[in-house]
């Protein structure tokens, strides 16, 4: 019953967590318009394994991160200049490639990897999870359940993987209209990852 119950909160606290447009479910969705929902899809599992080990980072470190601001802030700064620094990459990118190549061929293992790396790169799911994990006291006060961890990590993954899948579906339903996202989804995906820089200036200094 309490595995139930903790699974449900935390399927759901995933999935509504990755609904906002971000690194990882952009991503997704430029690799829908520009190689097909295949590979796209491929990305959304290669993000979704990531998360398994960052909900599991989140709770064995719940309780440390909690009484260490510092620590918090330090995976802050660290999103804050990999945010800025794909913003440059995709802008250059779009200034120099405004041609994007649709439904080109990608191997599997690629579009795996590629998810896998770009969720690396997100470091925003961490505290996330830390946050969700202590408000429902995933580990107990003094010891873990590992019962407990290994639905949590299993119930965050699968959440992820719920909304990335829904934006793979969403960007094939409407693929006749996804030529202008084709076209400046470089210059999109910059302007978001510029507009993560500012979100995260605004939780470092703010909250």
């Amino acid at each position: 019953m309490e595995e139930t119950k903790l699974f449900l909160i935390t399927y759901f606290a995933a999935l509504l967590g990755v609904i906002p447009p971000g690194l990882v479910n952009m991503t997704v969705a430029k690799t829908c318009v520009d190689h097909g929902k295949k590979n796209g899809l491929y990305v959304a599992i290669g993000a979704s394994i990531v998360v398994l080990f960052q909900a599991l980072v989140a709770v064995l470190l719940a309780k440390y991160i909690f009484d260490h601001p510092f620590i918090r802030n330090i995976l802050l700064r660290t999103g804050l200049v990999i945010f800025l620094l794909l913003a440059i990459f995709f802008y250059v990118k779009a200034r120099r490639d405004p041609h994007i190549e649709t439904h080109s061929k990608t191997p599997v293992n690629r579009s795996i990897f590629k998810g896998m790396f770009i969720a690396m790169l997100n470091v925003f799911p961490i505290p996330y999870f830390v946050a969700v994990g202590a408000a429902i006291n995933v580990g107990g006060d003094l010891s873990y359940d590992w019962t407990l961890i290994i639905t949590f990590i299993l119930a965050a993954s699968l959440g992820t993987f719920t909304t990335l899948y829904f934006y793979v579906l969403s960007f094939i339903k409407i693929e006749d209209k996804t030529e202008m996202f084709s076209k400046y989804s470089n210059y999109f995906m910059a302007a978001l990852m510029f507009i993560l820089v500012i979100i995260t200036v605004i939780r470092i200094f703010y909250f």
